[in-house]
């Protein structure tokens, strides 16, 4: 069983990979092949130049993609199969023979350091050479670095307590220690969702409430008439980092935010931000973030499930290169190896995506004016470099959003009545 296991993992490793590879140089050739002319739809509106520039950003992009999937891909084989893990947690063992808690808590913790030094030449190459190169980076190194200390501080100060519960509960509550370990972390997300916009997010951006009175009230009218209830219209500071721009909700309950990127205000006008705002309120209408939610902790309790029967089967571990069975490792070898087996799940997660971006836009045209989003998106597009032209197959396989020209074409029928 264990041969099996290692064969399935390393044939889905490697299929995952040529999948995504052939992915990745379909979308590169696609867009440089549709890179001469702007689509008739956006002539009037996308320069041709601005149209290159898209192209060209999203190639470079793709191109960073497809090189750290592969180092990626080859870093989860030798941790795994390799041995990695295995002589990780060796070393943590003859350092801390007697503390399998805290001990099972360090080597996890090694184990995602790893990780995170392989991730962050990407990273750091993404945004002070891809971003730099197309003009949307405004960080410094000492930001950079400043930021990477925060999220590694707060990322410790909120993961350590819910990893010494998680191998606690492993040790300690029996037979049925996943489904309190499932609890936990579900009062723990939802939690955070109330905490994040007020106590975390300040932390690495600035926060300040929204100072047009005109385009305040106007944003506050459409709130009433969607029945949306926040705690405040703030604008983030979004242009020290970067050119990007963007809107979102943020927070749970009593906690709820309306938040603009300053850059998204400098871009639009008054009624195309209200029609960005009414797309975001469309998801609230159609309790897409809710849905998402009750999904993921859906998902996590079968994977918990599915973990706790695993845990007391010898081939899973030594399937995946373990030769040294324990709470912690199989905790570890879970979160690792589970995306190489739902591979093939991210496109139907792509497609109701889409579904739901659907859904919000049609109902921003009934609540705002479609005409308008389709000024703010086209904006969007052209500002944010973003290819008009994607590869059918990769945007199927990938894309949260659908393409420019199908959603632009089903907002143009609502200027047509």
């Amino acid at each position: 069983m264990a041969h099996t296991l290692t064969l399935l993992f390393v044939g889905l490793l490697a299929f995952s990979s040529i999948i995504r590879y052939w992915l990745g140089t379909r979308q590169i050739n696609f867009v440089q092949e549709n890179r001469k002319a702007v689509p008739a739809a956006f002539a009037k509106d996308i320069a041709l130049d601005a149209h290159q520039k898209a192209a060209d950003y999203t190639t470079a992009k793709t191109k960073l993609g497809l090189f750290e999937m592969l180092v990626q891909a080859a870093l989860l084989f030798i941790l795994t199969i390799g041995g990695g893990l295995q002589w990780i947690d060796t070393i943590w063992s003859n350092i801390l023979p007697n503390h399998d808690i805290f001990r099972g808590a360090l080597v996890i913790c090694s184990a995602l350091l790893v990780s995170s030094i392989v991730d962050l030449p990407f990273e750091y190459y993404k945004t002070f050479v891809v971003d730099e190169k197309f003009g949307f980076n405004k960080m410094t190194p000492a930001m950079f670095l400043s930021d990477l200390v925060k999220h590694s501080v707060v990322g410790l100060l909120l993961g350590a307590p819910i990893l010494f519960a998680a191998l606690w509960l492993m040790q300690s509550a029996g037979e049925y220690w996943w489904l309190y370990l499932w609890l936990v972390w579900t009062v723990f997300n939802i939690s955070m969702l109330a905490v994040y916009p007020t106590f975390i997010a300040p932390l690495f951006n600035k926060f300040t409430p929204l100072a047009d009175e005109g385009l305040k009230a106007r944003i506050e009218s459409l709130l009433t008439k969607c029945g949306f209830k926040s705690q405040g219209l703030f604008v983030m500071d979004g242009s020290t980092r970067s050119s990007h721009g963007n809107a979102y909700f943020t927070g749970f309950g009593n906690s709820k935010r309306v938040v603009f990127f300053d850059t998204l205000l400098e871009r639009l006008n008054t009624e195309e931000i209200e029609s960005v705002l009414a797309h975001e309120l469309g998801h609230f209408k159609h309790k897409h973030v809710i849905k998402r939610i009750i999904m993921i902790f859906v998902i996590s309790l079968i994977g918990l499930a599915l973990l706790g029967w695993l845990i007391n089967q010898a081939w899973f571990f030594q399937g995946l290169g373990v030769t040294s069975p324990s709470n912690h490792m199989a905790l570890l070898l879970f979160m690792m190896a589970s995306p190489v087996f739902l591979f093939l799940i991210k496109p139907l997660m792509a497609n109701y995506s889409r579904k739901c971006e659907f859904e919000a836009d049609d109902y921003a045209a009934k609540n705002a004016s479609a005409t308008h989003l389709i000024h703010a998106l086209v904006k969007l597009y052209r500002d944010n470099a973003s290819t008009l032209t994607p590869d059918p197959f990769h945007s199927a396989f990938y894309d949260s959003h659908p393409p420019a020209s199908i959603r632009i074409s089903k907002l143009a029928a609502y200027t047509d009545h």
